[in-house]
């Protein structure tokens, strides 16, 4: 609970355009904890994760520049990197981490202005890279000398007792944004985000940053701070754990009970999604208006890719929303629907 009483007058008032000082110390604090070399001067408070994708955009891309991607990733990353005219270059990904041949492939072959990945608890994929790739992918940007951006919003989110550290925690010289948000562990609609930037970055992202909205907004800022680091926001977290924990358990015993000839997946360890790749693929853009007639709704699997022609099959389902006793029903119309479109591809 926050006591709004506690609120200064003053947070109604225009404030400085890299964020409240005090939720900047916190957030580097907590970097610093996970081995980010930091300090609190490097970081920016933005509106939501998103927008840190929207000024590193602004700071990199010109019609044609090159960008890096996980293949598959996050929809809405790839749309504003398209927006502004990148030419993007995709990895693909593997149950660890992304398949280290083709990165240094890729790394060899171009010169990407930078490389945008999801580490821990990949949207859609749910990945989490292992410690042996963080290191060889933190050693392979620095090879190459080409900026990393590492987007942790699922962070928090662990089911597992596996934890590792960040990969911009592991890079030596080449330059580096590390972002996260609080919509994931408080309100998505606080829009309360922050970046990290290396020293040759954060100049120009703090610009950005200025030109856009001044700076983002103060209560919302008050607000996340009143709960990082507390007591309170611990047990919070915990809470919210078990709580997703129980609904990506009772998917999984969905998905084994009706998807089991159906499709291959990872049981995710943390975040919010399941990865499936069926084993007979079919544009599932298709399934769409079949699977809204039974009130299922999925996100079909192309869209993620940069080539979605090339990637038939694919679709993130999300337990964070339905309780566990809807889900077994809400799986099992799915796999009918999926079902009577293979027959009738078949037929």
């Amino acid at each position: 609970k926050v006591e709004w009483a506690q609120m200064p007058a003053s947070m109604g008032q225009y404030g400085m355009s890299e964020g409240e000082p005090a939720l900047r110390e916190a957030i580097a604090a907590e970097a610093r904890a996970l081995g980010v070399d930091c300090s609190a001067s490097q970081v920016l408070i933005v509106s939501g994760s998103q927008q840190a994708l929207d000024l590193a955009s602004k700071l990199f891309i010109d019609r044609g520049t090159e960008v890096l991607l996980e293949a598959p990733t996050y929809l809405a990353a790839l749309q504003v990197f398209q927006l502004f005219g990148a030419d993007c270059l995709a990895v693909p990904q593997e149950a660890d981490g992304p398949s280290l041949v083709a990165l240094r492939q890729r790394l060899q072959q171009h010169k990407p202005a930078f490389a945008y990945l999801i580490p821990t608890f990949q949207n859609p994929s749910a990945v989490r890279y292992s410690e042996e790739k963080r290191d060889a992918v933190a050693a392979l940007f620095d090879e190459f000398n080409v900026t990393l951006i590492e987007d942790e919003p699922y962070r928090e989110l662990v089911f597992d007792e596996g934890s590792a550290r960040p990969i911009v925690s592991r890079m030596r010289q080449a330059s580096w944004i590390y972002t996260g948000t609080v919509s994931k562990t408080l309100l998505p609609g606080l829009r309360v985000g922050y970046l990290i930037a290396t020293p040759d970055l954060f100049p120009y992202l703090l610009r950005l940053k200025q030109s856009a909205d001044l700076h983002t907004n103060r209560v919302g800022q008050w607000q996340a701070l009143q709960w990082l680091g507390s007591e309170q926001y611990r047990s919070h977290l915990e809470e919210l754990r078990g709580f997703y924990r129980q609904r990506r358990d009772a998917m999984q015993a969905a998905l084994a009970e009706h998807f089991i000839d159906l499709a291959d997946w990872q049981v995710p360890q943390g975040g919010l999604f399941f990865w499936l790749q069926l084993r007979q693929p079919i544009d599932t853009r298709t399934l769409l208006d079949s699977a809204l007639a039974q009130d299922v709704v999925f996100m079909p699997g192309e869209p993620f890719f940069v080539d979605p022609e090339q990637n038939p099959g694919y679709l993130r389902l999300n337990f964070s929303h339905v309780a566990p006793e809807r889900l077994t029903e809400g799986v099992c119309r799915l796999a009918g629907v999926i079902r009577e479109a293979l027959l009738v591809e078949a037929a």
